[in-house]
C-alpha cells in the first residue's frame, strides 16, 4: 500500500468528529421535526411519495406496502418498519389531532394493539393533506434537493399552510435531546397565527386568549391551567392531565365509576396497565370498595366501568385513582424543532413567527412565479391581438417565406429580404413589424380557427383577466398587508372546512386528596409454619387452638393489625412486612409464602428471627454471628419505613446465627461446631448501632464457627439435648467474653 494514502490522526479526535457527525445526522435527518412543516424526514418523504404516486383523497386506496417500498427505494433508505410505523401514526386519530393519511384496514387502536402487516392495509392522502401540505408543490415554492443516490429530487420542506408543528405535536428522541410537543386545536392555532400576523408584538399571554392550551385527541382535563403561560413562554414544562370520570347510579343503589376519556399518555398498553393497577389496589387492600372492573371500550369511544360497593364513597375512590394510577398523568413538554438548520427549543411566539415567516416566503415565491407566468401570457396575448389586426399581412409573409426562420425574422426584426410580397406597400408595412420572440412563436403556432370573431372576443376577455391577475399579484408582492390578507383568507378556509370543537378541558384543579378509612386497631396472632407460610388469626381463635398452633408453627407472637412484622435473616437484612398485607382468616387456612409479601429471598438467605415491631421497640436485641461477633442494638433502630434495610454489618463470609430480644436472661451460651461451649454474662456485650460489626465474643479454632446460641436465666434451669444426652446449661462454668470456652464431651456406655 502507498504510504502517502495513510492518514494518521488522534483516535480521540476521530471518535469525537465521528460521533458529532452521527449525532447531527440523527438530529437533523431523522428524529426532530422541521418547525416550518412540523414533519420529520420520514413523514415528509412518505407524504411526498404518495403525492407523486397520485394516491389522492379522491382516488382509490393503494396498498401500504407499495407506498413503503416506493418511499424506501426513492427517498428514505432506513428500513421498511420505520416508514410503515410513520405511515400508521399519521392515520391514527387518537394520536394525532389532524390525521394526514386516510387508512383503510387495521391500523391499530387506542388500547395498544398494533397495525396489521403492510401487505394487508391500504392508504391514501387526506383531503387537508393534499390541500394544505402538498397543494403548492407544483408552483416552485420550496427548494428541491437530490435524494440519497441523486437519482431523484425531493422537497427539502413541504409548503404547509398551517402551523402543523402545533396542530399535530411531535415526539422524538435524538442524541442528547428529545422533542415532546402536545397536539393543539386547529381552529385555535389558526386564530393565534392570525393574531400574530396582525400584531407581531403580541405577548404570549394575549396569544393564549386564542390558543387556550393543548387539545389532546383523547380529551381529558388539563388541571394546571396557571402553569401553561410559563410553558408557552419557555417551550418547556409539565402538563398535568386527568381522565374524565362520570358516576352512574344503578337500580340496586350501587354507583359505577365510568371513565369516558383517558389522559393522552395512557394511550396504548397503559390502558391495560391502568386496569392491572386498579386490581393491584384491591389485592393490596388499598381499597375494599371495588366489586368489579370491566373495559367496555369500543369504536364509539372509551368506557372503563368500575363497580363499587353500595356504601362506597365514589369521589374519594376517584381521588385514590388519581393518586395511585395513571388516571392522572404528566405530559412533559419540550417544544424542540429544527429552525434555520439547528435544533432549538421554542416558545409559542417563536413557533408562530417561524411559521408566519415561512408562509410569507412561500407566498412570495408562489406569486412571483404566478406573476411571471401572467406576464408571459400577457405578452403572448398582446401579440396575438396585434396580429389579428394585421392578419392579412402576416398571411402574406407566411406564404412568401421559404421557411419558418425567415418568417420569424420578419415578424421580429422586420427583415423582408427573400420574402415574396404582392406589392410594395406590403413590404413597407412588413418592415415595420416588431413582435417579440415569444409573440412571434405564438403567431407562427396559431391555428386558423383563432381568427373566428368569437375566438378573438375570448382572447380579448382572457387578456383582461390576465391584466387583472397581474395587478393583483403585483399588489400582493408590493404590499405586505395584501399578502397577509391572502394568507389569512387561506387560513380561514382551512378553519371553516376542517376545524372541530375542543376536546380537552383546561382548568385549575386542586390536588386530589384521598382519605384512607380509619382502621380500628385490634390485636392479632401471627403464625408462620416451618414451610414459610404466614397468616394472622384473631386472639380468640388462637386461644381455642393454642397447643396445636404452638406445635405446628415455627413463629407465633401477637401483633397489631396496623403494625409491622420484622424478619431478620442470616444475611444481616431486616425485612419489614405490614400486617395488613398478610392474609387474615381461619385457623386452618394455608396462609401465604413470606417471600410473596416481602423482599425476603429464601434461595439466598435464611430466616433467623421473626417478631412484631411493637415488641421490638421495647427491647434491646442481641446479635450473634457465625464468626462469634456479638453486639446489643436498641430495638428502636429497627423502626424503619423502608421494606428492607441492613440490620447489622457482617464481615466477609460471616452470617447471622441468632437474633434475640433481651427479656429476663442473665447469661448467653455459645456452642461451636467443634463442641466448645462458652458461657458469659450478657452485661459484657456492648451496645452498638445497627451499622456496626460488634465485638468478638469467643476465640474460635481455625475452621470452627458458632453453631447455636442459648440464653440462661439464673433462677430457671435450662436444659438442651446434646449428642443424645441432656445438658444443663446452668451447670456450665461461667467465663469471660472473648474466651476460648470449654469443650464438652459426652461419654456413652
Amino acid at each position: 500500500m502507498d504510504d502517502n494514502r495513510i492518514i494518521k490522526t488522534e483516535y480521540s479526535e476521530e471518535m469525537q468528529k465521528s460521533f458529532i457527525d452521527y449525532a447531527m445526522s440523527v438530529i437533523i435527518a431523522r428524529a426532530l421535526p422541521d418547525i416550518r412543516d412540523g414533519l420529520k424526514p420520514v413523514q415528509r418523504r412518505t407524504l411526498y411519495d404518495m403525492y407523486e404516486l397520485g394516491i389522492r383523497y379522491d382516488r382509490p386506496y393503494r396498498k401500504s406496502a407499495r407506498i413503503v417500498g416506493d418511499t424506501m427505494g426513492k427517498y428514505h433508505p432506513h428500513g421498511d418498519s420505520s416508514i410503515y410505523e410513520a405511515l400508521v401514526v399519521m392515520t391514527q386519530d387518537f394520536k394525532r389531532g389532524l390525521p394526514l393519511v386516510d387508512g383503510h384496514g387495521n391500523f391499530g387502536n387506542i388500547e395498544g394493539d398494533g397495525a396489521a402487516a403492510m401487505r394487508y392495509t391500504e392508504a391514501r392522502l387526506q383531503q387537508i393533506t393534499q390541500e394544505a401540505f402538498l397543494g403548492d408543490l407544483d408552483k416552485d415554492v420550496v427548494d428541491f434537493v437530490p435524494n440519497f443516490d441523486e437519482t431523484e429530487k425531493e422537497p427539502s420542506v413541504l409548503p404547509v399552510k398551517i402551523p402543523n408543528f402545533l396542530v399535530n405535536g411531535s415526539e422524538g428522541i435524538a442524541v442528547g435531546m428529545a422533542t415532546s410537543t402536545p397536539p393543539h386545536n386547529l381552529g385555535e392555532v389558526i386564530d393565534a397565527m392570525k393574531a400574530y400576523m396582525q400584531n407581531e408584538n403580541i405577548s404570549t399571554k394575549e396569544l393564549m386568549r386564542y390558543l387556550k392550551g393543548p387539545d389532546f385527541p383523547t380529551g381529558g382535563i388539563v388541571i394546571n391551567k396557571d402553569d401553561l403561560l410559563n410553558i408557552y413562554e419557555t417551550g418547556t414544562g409539565k402538563i398535568k392531565i386527568r381522565g374524565k370520570v362520570e358516576f352512574e347510579k344503578q337500580k340496586n343503589g350501587k354507583i359505577n365509576v365510568v371513565i369516558t376519556e383517558i389522559p393522552y399518555p395512557m394511550i396504548g398498553m397503559n390502558i391495560s396497565k391502568f386496569l392491572s393497577d386498579v386490581a393491584g389496589l384491591v389485592e393490596t387492600k388499598k381499597t375494599t370498595d371495588v366489586t368489579d372492573i370491566s373495559n367496555q371500550s369500543s369504536k364509539e369511544g372509551i368506557r372503563i366501568v368500575i363497580e363499587l360497593r353500595r356504601d362506597a364513597d365514589a369521589e374519594n375512590f376517584v381521588n385514590l385513582l388519581y393518586k395511585k394510577t395513571r388516571l392522572e398523568d404528566t405530559f412533559g413538554v419540550n417544544m424542540l424543532a429544527i429552525c434555520d438548520g439547528r435544533p432549538e427549543v421554542m416558545g409559542l411566539r417563536a413557533i408562530l413567527k417561524a411559521n408566519v415567516d415561512f408562509q410569507f416566503q412561500t407566498a412570495t415565491r408562489k406569486y412571483n412565479n404566478l406573476l411571471a407566468k401572467e406576464l408571459a401570457q400577457k405578452e403572448i396575448q398582446e401579440g396575438l391581438i396585434k396580429a389579428c389586426n394585421v392578419i392579412d399581412l402576416i398571411i402574406e409573409i407566411l406564404r412568401g417565406s421559404r421557411d419558418r426562420n425567415m418568417a420569424k425574422a420578419c415578424l421580429v426584426e422586420g427583415k423582408t429580404a427573400g420574402i415574396n410580397f404582392r406589392n410594395k406597400e406590403s413590404r413597407i408595412m412588413a418592415a415595420q413589424l416588431s413582435f417579440t420572440e415569444r409573440q412571434a412563436d405564438a403567431i407562427l403556432n396559431m391555428r386558423l380557427y383563432k381568427l373566428i370573431g368569437l375566438e378573438i372576443d375570448a382572447l380579448i376577455k382572457e387578456h383582461e383577466d390576465t391584466m387583472a391577475n397581474i395587478y393583483r399579484y403585483e399588489d400582493i408582492l408590493d404590499r405586505r398587508d395584501s399578502m397577509a390578507q391572502v394568507i389569512i383568507n387561506e387560513l380561514d378556509g382551512f378553519k371553516k372546512a376542517y376545524a372541530r370543537k375542543r376536546r380537552t378541558v383546561i382548568e385549575n384543579v386542586q390536588e386530589a386528596v384521598y382519605k384512607e378509612k380509619e382502621i380500628e386497631e385490634t390485636e392479632l396472632i401471627f403464625l408462620m409454619d416451618r414451610f414459610g407460610y404466614a397468616k394472622t388469626i384473631d386472639l380468640s381463635t388462637y386461644e381455642r387452638n393454642k397447643e396445636t398452633a404452638d406445635a405446628e408453627n415455627r413463629f407465633v407472637f401477637s401483633c397489631k393489625n396496623t403494625g409491622k412484622v420484622c424478619l431478620f435473616t442470616s444475611a444481616g437484612q431486616l425485612h419489614t412486612i405490614k400486617v395488613m398485607d398478610l392474609p387474615y382468616g381461619k385457623f386452618r387456612d394455608k396462609g401465604i409464602p413470606i417471600d410473596n409479601v416481602s423482599n425476603f429471598n429464601s434461595e439466598k438467605e435464611q430466616i433467623v428471627y421473626l417478631t412484631s415491631q411493637t415488641e421490638l421497640n421495647l427491647r434491646q436485641v442481641v446479635f450473634v454471628t457465625a464468626q462469634a461477633m456479638v453486639k446489643l442494638v436498641s430495638g428502636g433502630e429497627f423502626d424503619v419505613s423502608k421494606r428492607t434495610v441492613a440490620a447489622t454489618k457482617l464481615g466477609e463470609g460471616d452470617a447471622v446465627v441468632s437474633v434475640m430480644p433481651m427479656l429476663e436472661q442473665n447469661s448467653i451460651v455459645l456452642q461451636t461446631k467443634e463442641g466448645f461451649f462458652l458461657k458469659f454474662d450478657l452485661s459484657e456485650i456492648p451496645e452498638k448501632k445497627k451499622a456496626a460489626v460488634g465485638v468478638r465474643a469467643m476465640k474460635l479454632g481455625l475452621k470452627d464457627t458458632v453453631e447455636n446460641v442459648y440464653y440462661v436465666q439464673n433462677a430457671v434451669e435450662s436444659t438442651i439435648e446434646y449428642k443424645g444426652k441432656n445438658l444443663v446449661l446452668n451447670h456450665i462454668k461461667s467465663g469471660k467474653r472473648d474466651g476460648k470456652g470449654t469443650r464438652i464431651r459426652i461419654y456413652t456406655a
